[in-house]
């Protein structure tokens, strides 16, 4: 195998590490694997949420003092150079006597990013871009808030294959199949908000909670957001979340956006309504389309979207499919903007 092919191997064992990271929070999930000067693997580690060790840290800890000398870490991420609840990565991999650090994408963060310069200003050998491609996906909603200052917003909706997201009474339970509906719980889980309109709210009454097939809540829960300036009853079903819900009254969807962000949420999972997830991609807010379509034909007027400020067909926001699965009967759409 040659060095080029080894790194990259490495480097796929720190996603899969990386991974086993909460999915929800402030932080990125990262993974590190040190390996010794024969290619050998001296120890891994990943991050396992805001204030507990970041993934380079957490390696070095299941080292003897000295045992990483020499060492290089492979890092899914470019190690940081702010101290916060934790110190720097780079001064403790400097510290550590690590000679060199090879990671898969740069940290665009203002306060965290400038970890790779330090490391070489230390006389470390440092290569980035290692399965650029694969960390960019992997991280792709911290990327996103990072860099935009906002959370990653995936927006879903479920619909007939005409594109009717009720049945013209307004009866939409169930277009989809429960493989379709428990793929997403399962997404809900994964994101730190679930945002609704208040048209929703009024006409549907949903709990906004991730559950398992059985109907028990999942072990991590998004916070809910309704937008929209009409009231929601007390006894809406959404107040009794696990989380205390948030309300905003006004059309700003960037301010909201950045409200979340400042309270730690990096991705953001629309449910509708149509008003609601039409103004989003009117506004080019959107960066992630989970589109079910199911195989039956409803008709009439209830559409997944209505006015997206396409007025004509120049104006059609073109995207990019990422990947299609089949869930059951029904088919998922995983799609990007252009």
């Amino acid at each position: 195998m040659t060095e080029n092919a080894a790194l990259e191997a490495t480097m796929r064992r720190a996603l899969e590490l990386a991974a086993n990271g909460p999915a929800t929070g402030p932080n990125p999930r990262v993974g590190c694997v040190l390996l010794d000067e024969s290619g050998q693997v001296l120890a891994e580690g990943w991050h396992r949420g805001a204030g507990t060790p970041h993934a380079e840290v957490d390696a070095l800890a299941r080292l003897t003092a000295g045992a990483a000398r020499g060492a290089t870490a492979v890092v899914t991420l470019e190690p940081c150079n702010h101290t916060g609840r934790t110190g720097p990565c780079s001064l403790a991999l400097i510290e550590a006597g690590v000679t060199r650090v090879v990671y898969a994408v740069a940290d665009p963060g203002i306060d965290s990013s400038g970890g790779a310069d330090r490391l070489r200003r230390a006389g470390i050998d440092v290569a980035g871009g290692v399965l650029a491609g694969a960390g960019e996906a992997f991280l792709a909603d911290w990327l996103v808030a990072a860099r935009l200052g906002r959370p990653f917003v995936t927006l879903k909706w479920a619909s007939s294959l005409d594109g009717r997201a009720a049945a013209d009474d307004g009866t939409s339970r169930w277009i989809t199949g429960p493989e379709a509906r428990q793929d997403v719980h399962r997404r809900r889980a994964a994101a730190g908000a679930i945002i609704v309109g208040t048209g929703t709210v009024l006409a549907d009454d949903p709990a906004l909670t991730a559950r398992d097939a059985a109907g028990k809540l999942l072990p991590t829960q998004p916070v809910p957001v309704v937008i929209g300036t009409r009231g929601v009853p007390a006894d809406a079903a959404l107040r009794s979340h696990p989380h205390p819900p948030l309300f905003f009254a006004t059309d700003d969807l960037l301010a909201v956006l950045h409200d979340l962000h400042r309270r730690g949420i990096r991705h953001a999972f629309i449910e509708g309504g149509p008003t609601l997830a039409s103004a989003f991609v009117a506004a080019g807010l959107v960066d992630e389309y989970l589109v079910y379509l199911a195989p039956t034909l409803l008709g009439g007027g209830r559409l997944a979207l209505g006015d997206i400020g396409v007025a004509g067909i120049s104006d059609q926001r073109r995207l990019a499919i990422d990947h299609y699965d089949r869930l059951g009967d029904d088919l998922l759409v995983v799609a990007r903007p252009r």
